[in-house]
């Protein structure tokens, strides 16, 4: 699927907690709010649908997230496993932000993962709701940036 040389580890095939700990390294990543560092995890020629939005290429991808980025406000989201095999990884996911007008979301997501043999995914595919939340609602309230490491799962949020 990609024809560079970049390597990104954990490579597939997958076990339970190298797939947890890919999850956790892309969950790091999109806290970065950084298009370019969070590009760099994709093919050159990978493929997106993030809810009705397609990205045929890496910086189609990078071009996404400058987006998604500069309209969503105090992001901050936490990834969880939720399923695998050898090269796929299925991931539940919630984050938190505000829009200009600092009205607060909890979107809601699923994502399908599949990647190359250099840890590199090829293929990402998003489903996601926006819940319209108070301010008072929130429940991810780290500083910007990475979780945590004691910062509670969606789980363990109730979430």
């Amino acid at each position: 699927m990609s024809s560079n040389d970049e390597v990104r580890p954990p490579l597939p095939p997958f076990t339970r907690e190298t797939a947890i700990l890919k999850v956790r390294l892309a969950e790091d990543g999109w806290n970065s709010r950084d298009p370019e560092r969070v590009s760099l995890a994709y093919t050159l020629d990978t493929k997106w649908r993030n809810r009705a939005e397609f990205a045929c290429n890496r910086a189609e991808a990078k071009a996404f997230l400058a987006r998604k980025w500069a309209k969503e406000h105090e992001y901050r989201l936490i990834k969880e496993l939720w399923a695998h095999s050898e090269t796929r990884i299925a991931v539940r996911y919630a984050y938190e932000w505000h829009d200009d007008s600092g009205n607060w979301f909890r979107s809601y997501g699923n994502e399908n993962w599949e990647f190359d043999e250099n840890g590199l995914m090829f293929s990402r595919y998003a489903c996601i709701n926006d819940l319209p939340i108070q301010e008072s609602e929130r429940k991810f309230h780290w500083p910007l940036g990475r979780r945590p490491d004691d910062h509670p799962s969606l789980s363990e949020l109730g979430l």
